[in-house]
């Protein structure tokens, strides 16, 4: 099959790679029909150390079940299934929590000897605890963009805003206008969020943030955008942060535009070690600091029925789309700010 492997800052290669096989009774093989590029696959993209070995990339796809374990049921093959960006068993006391990336039995795709998604083809350890079946859909289905950010970016904004507490009447501070940042907009008003304040500077994207219920949008970083922040709230700030980005400059953001007795809730991958978490900063004013890797699996039951009945189309998040073979072009267009997602379609 073809894969994809990352092998340095900027050098990610498509290349023949061993077909996946089932390896224990409780795996699945998934022919993959839409993968795509992550905004934290461009981390390793810009410092991963150069190595003779390729890294296998991608953990969000759509597909379709090829082999099945002896002990996996409720699926069949030829199913059209979705898989979160962790695999879990979906039965030990953490999954039973809805804490599903902290699953013993679990993992994450493209680690240890789990195959990466921008592939022809994975193997899916726990698969029934795993794949999510999509009957009815299609593999050329118009809904195939939306569901596939159920992977990740949708359930991982949708996180944010649960972690946060948001509820009716709330002014919610999203910071990052990628894909999870716009996504966190839309979760944050479907939880009842009665204001919304972007903090993103591209335009295009800002604008698909008020389409997605946005109703401010601040440009500015650093103290210029804390000051328009607070000036929007009265010099309050916000009940809630959604922090998107996990750079520390976002995360200084956060602090200042939380208000007293509010939330910061991180789901951006943090590039950083430390953060001041002192008296001044949370302590004093009684903020929470939560957040953390979405376990996507806890929400797709709840996010799949608008997706759909096309009530939401959080698939348009997704502005380039392009063949496997392309995926290294589809990784320049994201770093150079040429395309929010892209969507790999196989």
């Amino acid at each position: 099959m073809r894969a994809t492997f990352m092998y340095g800052p900027g050098d990610v290669r498509v290349e023949n790679a061993p077909d996946p096989v089932l390896r224990e009774p409780t795996d699945a093989v998934v022919r993959i029909v839409r993968s795509c590029v992550c905004g934290s696959d461009l981390h390793p993209y810009h410092s991963m150390p150069a190595a003779e070995q390729g890294t296998p990339m991608g953990h969000e796809f759509l597909g379709v079940v090829a082999d099945l374990g002896s002990e996996v049921s409720g699926l069949r093959r030829g199913d059209l299934v979705v898989a979160p960006f962790a695999y879990a068993d979906n039965t030990c006391e953490f999954c039973r929590e809805g804490l599903h990336t902290s699953c013993p039995n679990g993992g994450f795709w493209a680690a240890g000897d789990v195959g990466g998604a921008q592939a022809e083809a994975i193997r899916v350890p726990q698969a029934q605890g795993t794949l999510v079946a999509l009957p009815g859909v299609e593999e050329d289905s118009a809904l195939l963009p939306s569901l596939l950010t159920l992977a990740d970016v949708y359930g991982t904004g949708y996180h944010a805003a649960k972690q946060a507490r948001v509820r009716h009447g709330m002014t919610v501070t999203v910071i990052g206008d990628g894909a999870v940042g716009l996504l966190a907009v839309l979760s944050a008003r479907q939880l009842g969020a009665e204001r919304v304040i972007l903090m993103g500077r591209h335009k295009d994207r800002t604008d698909l943030g008020r389409e997605f219920g946005a109703t401010d949008v601040v440009a500015a970083r650093g103290e210029e955008g804390i000051a328009a922040v607070r000036e929007l709230t009265g010099g309050r700030g916000t009940h809630a942060v959604l922090e998107a980005v996990g750079h520390l400059p976002a995360y200084e953001q956060a602090v200042g535009v939380v208000r007293p007795g509010g939330v910061i809730s991180r789901v951006g991958v943090p590039q950083y070690e430390e953060a001041p978490i002192g008296f001044g900063s949370l302590f004093g004013p009684n903020i929470t600091l939560t957040g953390g890797p979405a376990p996507v699996r806890a929400y797709l039951e709840t996010l799949l029925p608008a997706v759909l009945d096309g009530t939401v189309e959080p698939g348009k998040v997704f502005d380039l789309t392009i063949d496997l073979d392309q995926t290294p072009d589809g990784y320049r267009a994201m770093d150079q700010r040429e395309s929010l997602k892209t969507l790999i379609r196989l």
